[in-house]
Formats: structure tokens, sequence, C-alpha cells
């Protein structure tokens, strides 16, 4: 058994060399135009076709890897820059744990982004590109066959055109002409169908992949933006606190609070009895005695009777006389109608109604909702209470733009919710 194996191996050895003997020769007679060669223009033009798409397609390959790579530097580049924000945001401000959160959420994008281009982009023109050495294999195949079937076909053309014949020797070459054919035949018409087929489906292939990889790009980048401004938002927020913090003015040694001449006009207003009670929320002048009343301050501040009252008679004391009235409007101004007395009328007449106080935008805030107000960098915003005051969120103030009401002197399209902290108080 053994000495039949090897004889049946070296009899397919010399097989195998006989044939591609036959065949060196075959196409060394072709070369010098002493053997004609078949030709099938629309086959080879068909294999033109197949090089070409084979190359793009490795380029396609190749250029794509290189992409994955660098969306994989990019993930660790922006990995370390959110590493450095995290550092440098101090542990006093606000919001740390968020940040963690955020650098947690910029991580997760970038893996999932490299992940689903290598799904759905790599691995699809791994696939693709794996049928090509398949096919390449077998048009190199063909090519032989194609050239044992000319052989063939030239070994039958000289015995019939030999001078002595030799008729077993001529049935022997038709029979391996004939299965030659046969072979090569059944190769060719198999290319012909699938060649032209694989050339075209490179189109709705090469759309597929591009489209994939746009389509991943943008939401990759939509969501990217999401997180960033999100964090943005806390470092401006963490910035414009701390700066806040620092400039709070630190209250007197004798521990009065703090309040703005602003503040104090509101409060006025907001007591009715310091304009119904004669010398309600007017304090007597110290060199004033006892039991002697002020006048009210709601009579010197209607027409004529203003700048009567602005004459009142003077009180006699221990020191000499003195002014109440002048003393009483220098040290606590006492309000009407939202005007402070001994002040020009013009100072509120062109403010909406309620009108508290003016801030000035330090930052631009993109309006989210329809009762929003938008904000650019600059603008001056006239602060005026809500409707409701349940309504107001901690943090947000309500208000128009300085000057939408100086053109319109509207409220209902103009006004609306901001942040403060995005904001500056100026008056």
């Amino acid at each position: 058994m053994a000495e039949m194996s090897k004889g049946v191996t070296a009899g397919k050895i010399a097989s195998n060399m006989q044939k591609k003997l036959t065949r060196a020769q075959e196409k060394v007679l072709q070369k010098l135009g002493k053997a004609d060669e078949t030709k099938d223009e629309q086959f080879e033009q068909c294999v033109q076709n197949f090089n070409k798409q084979l190359t793009e397609g490795t380029k396609l390959q190749k250029d794509l890897r290189t992409y994955l790579a660098s969306v994989k530097a990019m993930h660790e580049a922006s990995k370390k820059l959110t590493e450095c924000l995290q550092e440098v945001y101090e542990p006093e401000w606000p919001g740390r744990d968020d940040t963690n959160k955020i650098a947690e959420s910029n991580d997760l994008l970038w893996v999932d982004f490299h992940q689903k281009l290598v799904d759905q982009a790599l691995l699809t023109m791994d696939t693709y590109l794996g049928q090509f050495p398949d096919i390449k294999s077998r048009i190199a195949k063909r090519g032989r066959k194609l050239v044992d079937y000319d052989s063939a076909r030239h070994h039958f053309e000289s015995l019939q055109t030999a001078k002595k014949k030799d008729e077993t020797k001529i049935a022997k070459a038709e029979e391996e002409l004939v299965k030659a054919q046969k072979v090569f035949e059944e190769m060719n018409l198999d290319l012909q169908e699938e060649l032209p087929s694989l050339w075209n489906s490179r189109v709705g292939f090469y759309v597929n992949t591009f489209q994939s990889i746009a389509g991943l790009e943008e939401n990759f980048h939509k969501e990217m933006s999401k997180v960033r401004l999100l964090a943005l938002v806390f470092i401006c927020h963490a910035i414009i606190d701390n700066t806040k913090a620092n400039k709070s003015p630190s209250p007197p040694p004798d521990g009065t609070p703090i309040t703005s001449p602003e503040i104090k006009t509101v409060n006025q207003e907001l007591e009715p009895s310091s304009l119904e009670t004669p010398g309600a929320g007017i304090p007597k002048s110290p060199s004033q005695p006892a039991g002697t009343e002020a006048p009210p301050a709601s009579a010197e501040a209607s027409g004529t009777e203003a700048a009567a009252g602005a004459e009142s008679p003077k009180t006699e004391t221990d020191s000499g006389s003195t002014s109440l009235p002048a003393v009483v409007v220098e040290t606590f101004p006492a309000t009407v109608n939202g005007t402070e007395e001994g002040s020009a009328p013009s100072e509120r007449a062109d403010m909406p109604p309620g009108f508290l106080f003016k801030v000035q935008a330090m930052h631009d805030y993109a309006a989210t909702d329809s009762d929003e107000l938008p904000l650019k960098a600059g603008d001056v915003v006239l602060v005026i209470p809500f409707d409701n005051p349940d309504e107001q969120d901690e943090g947000w103030l309500m208000g128009v733009k300085e000057a939408d009401w100086l053109q319109r002197k509207e409220l209902d399209q103009s006004r609306g919710v901001f942040p403060e902290n995005f904001t500056e108080r100026v008056q």
C-alpha cells in the first residue's frame, strides 16, 4: 500500500510538471506569434474592473484603519484634557462631583463612537474585501485552463494537418481538447456572471459605508457638544459664584446690615404705614423735643403742598434751630409712587411698573424656553417683580431689556426670566 501511495503521488507530481511545461511552451509560442491565443475582450475588461475595485477597496480599508487609529488617539487626548479640567476645578467650587460625571460621559461617548465605527464600517469593509481572494484565484485558474485549452487545440490541429496521420493519437487529442474546453467554459461562464455583479455592487457598498460613518460622526459630535456645553456652563457658574463670593462686602464692625439705596427705597415703598401715618418711619432729630411730631411725608409729595412742606416751621431746641424735613430727606428718603422726595420725578418715569433695579449681562445666555429672556454680554436688563411670586425659581429673575423697553414701552412680548448668575447688578 505504501508503494502504491508513493507511486500515485509521484505520478501526480509528474503530471503537474508536464502541465506546467506544456503551458510554458504554449505561452512562449503565443508571445512569438507562432501560436494564436484565444481572446475575450469583454472578460478582460471585467478583469481590469476587478483589479481596480480590489485596489480601491484595499486603500479604503487602509485609510479606514488609519481613521480609527486617529479616533482612538483623539479619545486619549480628550481624556487627558478632561483630567486636566478636573485638576484645575477647585474643590470649593460647586458642582465638582458633576465634573466627574461629565468626564465619564465624555469617555463613554468616545468608546461608543469607536466601537460603532468598527462594527458598522471596518467589519463591513473586511467582509466586502474577503470575497476578492477567492475570485482572484479563480481568475488565475481560468487563465491556466485557457492556456490548456489553446494547447490542446493546437496539438489536435497539428495532428490533423500532419502528413502522416495517426488516428489513435488524433482521437486521444480530440478527447483531451473536449475535456479542456469543458473545464475552461464552466469556469469562464461563472466568472462572466460574477465579475459584472461584483463591480456594480461597489456603488451601494461605498454609499452605505460612508453614510454610516457620516451618521455616526454627526450623532457623536451632537452628543459631545452637549457634554462640553454642560461642562462650560458648570465652569462659568463656578467662576461667577466664586467671583461673587470674593466680591461680597464684609459687614461693618457694629453688625449693621449692608443695604443698597435701591433696596431702601423698595422697602420704604412696601411699608404703607410710612405714607398713611403722620410721622411713621421718620425718626426724630436728636435735638427735637419729646412730643414734637414731624410733618407727614405724604403732604410734602403732592402739588404745591410739597413746596409748602419744604418750608415747614422750624423747632427751637437748646442747640439752636434745625430744619427737621431736611434731616429726614437726607438720611431716610421717603418715596411716593416709586420716586424719592427731593429727586427729579423723571428718574423713574421711564421705568416699567414695579421696576426694582438694573443688571448687566456678563455672559451670553441662549434661551431654552419661550418664557426665557436671551442675553448677550453687555445687555442691560430692567428687573421687575413676578406677577405671582410663587412662580419665581431660586436663582432666576424677571426682567425686560432696557433697549426693548425704551423702544416699545410694553412688557407682554418683551419680558422674560433669566439666570441671575449670568448678570451683575449695576444700579
